[in-house]
């Protein structure tokens, strides 16, 4: 670390005495990429201005909330009309009604949603109402998808195909863990393993479309699909945990892209537009299991909090409304392309192996050790990636004026405030860096 960062040393440096790690959220520790994290003070469009008054192109965008963008003016005012009138009231308003409509209008498979607070809050719920729903108290999901910190989900699979869930952090009882079962993800056959064995028991499988904490792995052609069909004919239920992926793939999600049916769907970051909200949703008949129209019990004294409803509903909104004939989320994924593209040519020029993907306002790339590899798992992950390279190119990239991840193991994302002269910054930024030593 150099002056360039003096004062975001010395604010960490007070943090660490007063908050755990100095941290409020593990990743921004910066343990990925080495030395002290990088304070903000200021976003504005596509960028962010750091404590010692650094400016950075942002492709972190609060880890994917922020589709318009930093301040946007139309979120920006919808916060700002609600707040005068109160922020909560911890009863009904109208503005749940028009922001669940707006997402049941968007994501076909949902036809009642439900709002909390976080993903953490959706995923745990959603697993609670499967196991409601079918009687049955084991859950399927996937090594290296992550969908969040809820007891029975902070689980590590062994080396077997059919893995009974071992605790993945203390404090997490083995009782918690004993009804999580995992398999590797995009290992077909380790899942139909897992059902012939124990099928009858199994509640729910959960699975990230697209493994983006893991770096960014896509599905194997049909795997979703034959996932969703596994769980059907063993009579449980089949969620997508689109926390992520949610608005950002397309406007109704990974599920209209691949032309998946989930019977629940788990969302967050885009729905509350950079304020705190998560939801789940789906199948009418699943979710009248809900209380109070049913006894499966959930509550939040905040939420569906009216700030955050305002929030997300202009984002939607926004988002997907033409403007010239193009919406802000289309122009996103443009931007998108050029970027992934972009890097795939650097890779060939410079004889650099990087695994790049790409869909919809989402990319994410790996440092490869060899060329000729392909990162499909989460072991393949752990065995073939160079995690040191990334953080040399994550620094590299800073000094730059460029934000990622700081960590391999994250997606990216763009912004309908990026514009194409951003991503050709960019990727200028990303030669220097990958040619320097």
């Amino acid at each position: 670390m150099t002056e360039r960062y003096q004062k975001s040393q010395e604010l960490f440096a007070a943090a660490q005495q007063v908050i755990p790690g100095g941290v409020n959220s593990p990743v921004r520790a910066f343990r990925g990429v080495g030395g002290s994290p990088i304070f903000f003070a200021k976003g504005e469009g596509s960028r962010l201005t750091d404590v010692d008054g650094n400016s950075y192109l942002d492709y972190v965008l609060s880890w994917g909330p922020l589709l318009l963008g930093h301040a946007h003016a139309a979120v920006n005012q919808a916060i700002s009309d609600q707040v005068v009138l109160g922020a909560s009231f911890g009863a009904p308003t109208a503005q749940e009604t028009k922001l669940a409509e707006q997402v049941i209008g968007l994501v076909p498979s949902i036809e009642q949603v439900r709002f909390v607070n976080s993903g953490t809050e959706a995923t745990m719920s959603a697993l609670r109402l499967a196991r409601a729903f079918t009687g049955r108290e084991k859950i399927l999901k996937f090594t290296g998808c992550y969908h969040g910190h809820a007891d029975m989900l902070l689980v590590q699979a062994g080396s077997g195909v059919v893995t009974l869930g071992l605790p993945d952090s203390p404090g997490v009882t083995a009782g918690a863990a004993a009804g999580t079962l995992t398999a590797e993800y995009n290992d077909l056959e380790a899942a139909k393993a897992i059902f012939a064995a124990q099928g009858s028991e199994i509640a729910a499988i959960i699975v990230e479309p697209i493994a983006a904490n893991m770096g960014f792995v896509l599905p194997e052609p049909g795997y979703l699909e034959a996932l969703c069909e596994l769980a059907h004919a063993h009579g449980a239920l089949f969620i997508l945990d689109e926390v992520m992926t949610g608005f950002r793939v397309s406007p109704g999600g990974a599920q209209v892209h691949w032309n998946l049916k989930p019977d629940l769907t788990c969302l967050g970051k885009v729905i509350g537009g950079g304020l705190p909200v998560g939801a789940y949703g789906g199948r009418r008949d699943v979710m009248q299991h809900v209380a109070p129209a049913g006894p499966m019990y959930q509550a939040g004294t905040l939420s569906g909090n009216p700030l955050a409803m305002a929030a997300g509903s202009a984002t939607l909104e926004t988002a997907f409304t033409p403007v010239e004939g193009k919406t802000p989320f289309e122009h996103a994924v443009g931007l998108a392309e050029a970027l992934a593209n972009g890097m795939r040519g650097l890779s060939e020029e410079l004889g650099i192996p990087l695994q790049v993907g790409q869909v919809g306002t989402m990319f994410g790339f790996y440092f490869l050790r060899e060329a000729g590899m392909h990162v499909k798992s989460y072991a393949d992950a752990k065995q073939m990636v160079d995690a040191e390279r990334y953080a040399r190119f994550f620094w590299a990239m800073c000094e730059r004026g460029v934000y990622l991840a700081p960590s391999q193991f994250e997606a990216g994302f763009l912004s309908a405030a990026h514009s194409a002269a951003d991503v050709e910054q960019t990727l200028s930024a990303a030669r220097e860096a990958l040619q320097a030593k």
